[in-house]
């Protein structure tokens, strides 16, 4: 045996540790690097440069709601309508979206109360194929409304999305009109219908539901619109505004009522709806 060998031998090495690979997180804002369990007690938050960094169904409807409310069973419809495909097959891109998400697709209810008043909530998750809008959210979405219907309550919408899902072509667009007519029966029986609209909401759902609210919430600096920006750019010949298209733009230009920090957002759904509905019982 060499001395080097009866040297490493006598020595005691410890254990490498092993390092969780989600323990900082980069602030996709001002980049600056923050504890992940700090980030998300922080609601997910820079504490740095309040950015609002985007979070899943479960987390916000656990951030809104009260404790003890009940996720609601999503409806089924016919996957892949068209037998579309592009790269992929369209089924396959739905696997791999459920596989990754806990929940069957973009849009997700629940029933609780907010603050002690009732409602019902409809959260898009961007993680799901990008919160696109097809019929499987337009199903939801109805489904979400009937259920406020039957249970007196306003429906709270909260979206994210890149827009109507182009695998189901005309059948996403059909969506805009057929969700429009679920909104008018909740105003037919007296109920509020209130958005929250988060980073991102665009295309075909800004163009429907988003837009059609009785009060219009936004995060702080939400990217809000129809057409991207350099599409409109490229169309008008013109340079836009700074923070075009931003949740600010929109609440200064009069097409959103209240820019709402996601700590507050809770705490003023509430006294909205108490608002809201305490008109209603006195009318």
């Amino acid at each position: 045996m060499s001395w080097l060998t009866k040297v490493r031998n006598s020595l005691s090495f410890t254990q490498k540790r092993d390092t969780p690979d989600n323990l900082w997180i980069k602030c996709p804002s001002c980049s600056e690097m923050l504890f992940t369990k700090e980030y998300e007690d922080n609601l997910s938050v820079c504490p740095r440069c309040e950015h609002h960094g985007r979070i899943g169904a479960d987390a916000r409807l656990a951030q809104l709601l009260d404790a003890g409310f009940e996720i609601l069973p999503a409806p089924k419809v016919k996957e892949d309508p068209l037998k579309f495909r592009d790269s992929k097959k369209y089924t396959d891109r739905l696997k791999g979206a459920k596989a990754a998400n806990p929940h069957p697709d973009a849009l997700t209810n629940a029933f609780g109360r907010i603050g002690g008043h009732k409602a019902v909530v409809g959260v898009q998750d961007f993680a799901f194929m990008g919160g696109s809008m097809g019929m499987a959210v337009g199903d939801a979405f109805i489904a979400g409304v009937r259920r406020a219907i039957q249970e007196k309550c306003p429906y709270v919408a909260v979206t994210a999305a890149g827009g109507a899902r182009m695998q189901e072509g005309i059948l996403s667009l059909m969506q805009m009109p057929r969700t429009t007519v679920a909104i008018s029966q909740l105003r037919a029986a007296g109920l509020p219908y209130i958005v929250v609209l988060t980073d991102p909401t665009t295309g075909g759902v800004t163009a429907s539901y988003a837009m059609l609210g009785d009060v219009q919430m936004a995060e702080p600096g939400a990217l809000i619109g129809f057409a991207g920006q350099r599409v409109i750019q490229d169309t008008i010949r013109e340079k836009l505004p700074e923070g075009f298209q931003r949740a600010e733009y929109l609440h200064d230009h009069g097409m959103l009522d209240m820019v709402v920090h996601r700590r507050d957002l809770k705490d003023r759904l509430a006294t909205v709806i108490g608002y809201l509905m305490a008109a209603k019982a006195a009318a």
